[in-house]
Formats: C-alpha cells, structure tokens, sequence
C-alpha cells in the first residue's frame, strides 16, 4: 500500500469532517440547562463540616483508583459510598469475574493499581483463579477483593502521606455553586446507620432502603448524620475574611449511574442514540432515553451432597415466563449439562480441585462444596425498557419527581424496578433448582436440580442478610455530553465507529444507511486517507478504512473490552410472557480494538472543578457497552487522578488542556508523560497512525 498522497494535519481532518458529521443533539443539553446557580437548602446545621482536597463520589473501581493515585501523591480525599465496600462491580456488585481482554491480560498491560489487584489475589489464594471458572481466568470472592482493596487504600496512604476520609453508607444529596455556575462551591451528604434497636445495615433490600437513605430526618430504622464536603482550607479562609476566586479542589463523579451529572445540571444523554454515521448501528432513528442496558442482582449458590428444600417464592409465576438457559449449544446434551455449564460460568470458589475437570464432553463440572456467583443474561439480568419502568430516570422524570430541586434529590432511580429486580433473582435461584420450563429453547433441557444451597447471611460471599449483592451490577448511567471541540461543535463523544471491529461495508449498512449517511461513516473509518474521500466521484465503497481504532492526542488511559450488549426488553413489563429484548440493539455487538479515554471525555461542560471517573464519561450507548469493565474503570480513575494533581500543582484548569487537541500543547504532554512515567499507560504498545496491523489484539 502507498503512502498518502497529502500532508494531512489533524486540524484539517477535523474540519473538512466536522461539515458532513452528524453530532450530539442538543435538545437534552438545552433542557438541563439552569438559568442560576444552585444553592444547596439544608434542613438544619451540618453534623459535620468536612475539608478535602478531592471529593470522591461513588466508591467503586474507579472512585478506589482515584482515592488510590490522589492518595499516593499525598491529597486529602474524601470518598462516599453508598454500600460499605470499596470496589463496586467487584465487590458490592459482585462481579468477582474480571472481564478481560486476551491480548492485554496476556501482557498484562493495565494501569499498575489494577495489575497489583490481580497481583494480591494471586497471592492471596496461590493462584488467580480459585474458582476455577470458564468465563475468565479471575474469578475470587468479593469479601476478599473488598479487603485487599482496603489494604491498597491503606497503604497508598501511608506511603504517599496522604489522607483518606472514608464514609460508606453515605448518599450525595445536594450541592451549591458558585455565582458563575462553573464550580462546585460544597457537597452535601448523607450518612446513616441502624437506629437503636434495628438490625444491621445489609439486612433489608436496597429498594426497601433506599428512599430512606436520602431523606435528611431519621426514621424508624435509620440514624443520619449530614455532612457538608468543603474544600481543603476554607473553613480558615472564611474565618479570616477572604475570599477566592477559584475553589481549588476538585469533585469526582464516580457513581455507578451519573448522580452528579444530574445533580449538577450538566448536558448528559441516556439510552440509545439516534442511528448516526458515528453510530451506525443503532435501531433507532431518535434518541430513546428507556433502554438502557439491563442491571443485574448477582447472588451466590453452593453446590451440595443432599438435595435441599426450596419455598416457592410469593412471586415466582410472576417471572417464571422470563428464565431460560438462553440457547441450546450443541456439546450441551442433556439438563445436567446446562447446569454445569451455567454453574461454572462464575464459579467463585472450587471447594476441591480435581485432576480432570471436565466430562466426555470437555464440559467445566462443579462439585461438591463449589460457590458459584449468577450473572446471566435470560436469568437475573433485569431489563426494563419502557417509560413505565426503566431504572435510571430521564431528566424529565427527574424535574416531574421533583428530584432536581434543592433539597429533592432522592437517587434518581426508580425503587419499584429495584424491587422487582431483587425478586427477579430470587426467583431465578429457585428456577434454577425447581424449575421446569424454558423460554428460550426446548424444556427438555430444564429439570429441576435441587443440590444446591442458597447463600445469604453476614459470613456470606454477599455480606446480606437476603443473599442479594449490596448493589445491583450497573452497565450503563447517565453519560455526558463533553465540550464541543473541532469535529465535535456539539459536544464531544466517544462512538462506536472509534474502536469497533465491526464490517462497516457489510450489507445492514448499504442498506439501513442513506447515501449521505454511508459515505459521512465511511469517510470517518479513512484514517490517513480521508482526505482522497473528497475527491470528485470518490465511491464510499472504495474508501480505504483505518485496520485500527481512532487515536486520541489527549489520551489519558486505555481501555478494551468486546462491545457486549445486554439489551432491554421490548415491551413492558420485563417479564411479560412471550416478551424479546429489543430488536437491532446487538447490532454493534462484537470485536473492538484497543481503545483510549480521551481526556475531553471526562470532563463535563459548565462545571469545571468536576471530573468523569466511571461508566458516566462521554460515550455512546455502543461505546459504553465495552468502556464499562473492571480494568477500564481503574485507568479511568487514575487519570481522574493524575488531571487533578496535575491541574492543582499547575494552576490550570483541565478544559484548558484541551480546548484544540489537534495542536501541540506542553501541559497536555506533560500529564501524559506522568501518567506513563506512574505506570499508567495512556495507550497501547506500538499505537500510530501508521500501524493498522492489530490482528494479536482481539479480546475473545
């Protein structure tokens, strides 16, 4: 292949692409917009006044990576959670089966906090894998990931001379700005416990607490503190008279749902996007904010010797309709098989490793004694996708509810599809062992099994009294809309054409995409030759398309996962008997390319003292289905991390960055060159312009 025949900048890509793009609309922007400030309303005095350099809300991975780097360049960070462990989809969520690409599993080639985690299980229980499960070649317990996290924490504290302030069972309820509307002044939050004379905290059902814990008064089963997060210094400063310009510290949105973009009323979007040339395979011609992808209650299950007796839940006929083993297999022959096969999917915990682990079929079996944690698709999954019952609410929803007043911010979530979540695992365990039916294939495959025993209790993998995680497995929040920059006038977004491995040329886009549509898409996926894709009579079907994904200049950290879709269901209920999930959704599933977190898509529009450090960056409903995994959440927060240092050694703000990637800028470069020197790489090996040869990268 020839070189190109052009001198070709960046800047000139940008703009000669910008004038045929179709970008983010802006009709969501425009109705969060808020005409003045907020001003946090509080009920009473604030128990406590607490100061940080870092405010981290949401303790997941990547609210755990953030408070692990800050603490290791010796900040003060604040972190709030609404579970009591660290670690989110790891831990409270969980998902103790870390979803990783080959290639870079293989190499190891993950920001450093996350490679010590894997580094500590292993030492831990002699080897990475104790559950010897088929998913992935990590699988552990979530009790023993919280507390080598903690470890972590603890120890990046002590080594780096910073401060962490630790609050769980905290939600954030308000917050206050300042007269501009572009910083964050101070965070209001809730923190409660057990009333006197109530059970423990993990005893109830989070939809049964949940209300509870974001309204100020006490109740009958919860205690409250409130807390009111203020940056490092103020309260001096304020004793003294003066007064700043800037408020020097730095809140981090690490939620699992995007709490803090809606509370801070900047542009976000929901659900799918509209079909674009960016996002071409999307089934949707306009944006539809009710299907998200579905959330998961993960439990665990313990195979044993003596069959056990099961209570038909109250509930069971309800969502009996909906349970399958998904699809018939061919190595699958008989019920047994399925369950083997389903069991050991996430095996956390193989009881007795034995010398052949596998039957005629070369089919994983489990034993007596094995701990499996359920995560699966047409089970547990919960997958609402209608205006009546999507979990996450729209910012119309919210303003209707009355969440986006001072004072009224309740989680944003919708508690009875919580509910009915909760009772959908449950009554998945219980087809699992009692269950005859099938949705999916043919009920021959389904017979009852009940050698297994349902795990709930405070020494349980889930640490509950019900057995259900803590909190529901997330796959997808509110996701920002970042500042418009050449090519993205709009806002920016990382989309689905940047990194999928996908046939662009196959026929579903021939014949689902106008003309004008076709060739903007293909004209993206040239690479160095775009600009030959405006020569008089180019033919879009002849456009070279980049063997690669799209490079960021402001790259911050890296990311790769398959783009895997849990879809929401069609029609309303969930569990409505003959129900699908909706049609064109899976499109976009499949392969992609080694990725990167551009900085620009952590930082939100308006607000610029808050940073984007979790599933809510900005992306599109298909890049989101791959940027959402373990290994992505920790880079994403230890560049969350490393902007925030390096913003407040510097003076600068991180916008100011990248207010044009496509030229040179030293601030930019020198973040970046800390990243990489902390051991946090900002992208992969051998990635240029030049390199299309990816073929080792695949992730399955």
């Amino acid at each position: 292949m020839t070189r190109p025949r052009y001198t070709v900048t960046v800047s000139a890509l940008a703009a000669a692409l910008a004038t045929s793009a179709l970008s983010v609309s802006l009709t969501q922007a425009q109705a969060q917009s808020s005409a003045s400030p907020r001003i946090a309303q509080l009920p009473r005095s604030a128990d406590q006044v607490v100061e940080c350099e870092i405010l981290v809300v949401g303790g997941g991975l990547a609210g755990t990576a953030t408070a692990y780097e800050s603490l290791l360049m010796g900040h003060t960070v604040c972190m709030t959670e609404l579970t009591d462990w660290v670690g989110g989809q790891l831990t409270s969520q969980g998902t103790t089966a870390l979803d990783e690409s080959r290639e870079q599993r293989n190499r190891l080639f993950y920001a450093r906090g996350y490679n010590e985690l894997r580094q500590r299980v292993e030492r831990k229980y002699g080897e990475l894998n104790p559950g010897n499960c088929w998913v992935s070649l990590a699988c552990f317990m979530p009790a023993d990931a919280n507390a080598i996290l903690m470890e972590m924490l603890a120890e990046a504290q002590a080594r780096g001379g910073g401060e962490l302030k630790w609050f769980p069972h905290t939600v954030v309820k308000d917050l206050s700005l300042n007269a501009q509307g572009d910083h964050i002044e101070e965070v209001i939050a809730i923190q409660h416990g057990p009333a006197p004379g109530t059970p423990p905290l993990n005893t109830d059902f989070l939809s049964e607490i949940i209300a509870d814990a974001y309204t100020y008064a006490d109740s009958d089963r919860l205690s409250k503190q409130i807390i009111q997060f203020v940056p490092a210094g103020i309260v001096a400063k304020r004793a003294a008279g003066e007064v700043d310009e800037r408020v020097d510290w730095y809140v981090v949105e690490a939620t699992e749902t995007g709490e803090m973009v809606a509370l801070s009323g900047v542009p976000y979007e929901l659900g799918l996007d509209p079909r674009s040339p960016l996002n071409p395979s999307s089934p949707v011609t306009e944006r539809d904010p009710y299907c998200t992808q579905g959330f998961t209650y993960t439990f665990a299950m313990e195979h044993t010797a003596e069959p056990q007796t099961f209570d038909v839940p109250d509930f069971y006929s309800i969502y009996e309709p909906y349970y399958s083993w998904e699809q018939e297999r061919n190595f699958l022959q008989t019920a047994e098989d399925h369950f083997d096969f389903v069991f050991t999917y996430r095996r956390l915990w193989n009881a007795h490793p034995r010398a052949s682990e596998t039957n005629i079929f070369r089919m994983p079996v489990m034993g007596v004694g094995d701990i499996s944690m359920q995560n699966w698709t047409w089970g547990n999954d919960y997958r609402p996708g209608t205006s009546r019952d999507n979990l996450i609410l729209t910012h119309g929803q919210l303003q209707a509810s009355g969440q986006l007043e001072p004072g009224g911010w309740m989680g944003g979530l919708r508690t009875d599809t919580l509910r009915r979540g909760e009772e959908n695992a449950i009554g998945f365990f219980y087809w699992l062992t009692t269950g005859t039916t099938d949705s999916q294939i043919d009920d021959r495959f389904k017979e009852p099994d009940p050698y297994h025993r349902y795990l709930k209790g405070f020494d349980a993998p889930m640490n509950t009294a019900h057995g259900l995680s803590k909190y529901p497995y997330i796959r997808e929040g509110r996701r920002i809309i970042g500042r418009p920059s050449p090519g993205y006038e709009r806002g920016f977004m990382i989309s689905e054409i940047d990194f999928s491995w996908n046939d662009f040329g196959s026929e579903f886009y021939q014949e689902n995409l106008d003309s004008r549509m076709y060739t903007t898409m293909r004209r993206f996926l040239a690479g160095l030759y775009t600009l030959d894709t405006f020569m008089p009579g180019a033919d879009p079907d002849d456009f070279h398309i980049r063997g690669r994904s799209r490079i960021y200049p402001d790259s911050v950290g890296i990311a790769q996962y398959a783009i895997d879709f849990h879809p929401c269901m069609k029609e309303y209920p969930h569990e409505k008997p003959g129900n699908i999930e909706r049609p064109g959704v899976r499109q976009a599933h499949g392969q992609a390319y080694p990725a990167q977190i551009p900085l620009r898509a952590m930082i939100p529009q308006r607000i610029d003292n808050m940073l984007v450090a979790s599933k809510s960056i900005a992306a599109s409903y298909s890049a989101a289905a791959a940027y959402r995994v373990h290994s992505f959440e920790w880079s994403v927060g230890a560049a969350a991390a490393h902007t925030i240092d390096f913003a407040l050694r510097q003076g600068v703000l991180p916008y100011e960055m990248v207010l044009d990637p496509s030229r040179q800028n030293p601030m930019l470069e020198g973040l970046r060159a800390e990243l990489e020197g902390s051991g946090n790489p900002v992208q992969f090996p051998d990635t240029s312009i030049f390199n299309e040869d990816w073929t080792d990268w695949k992730p399955w």
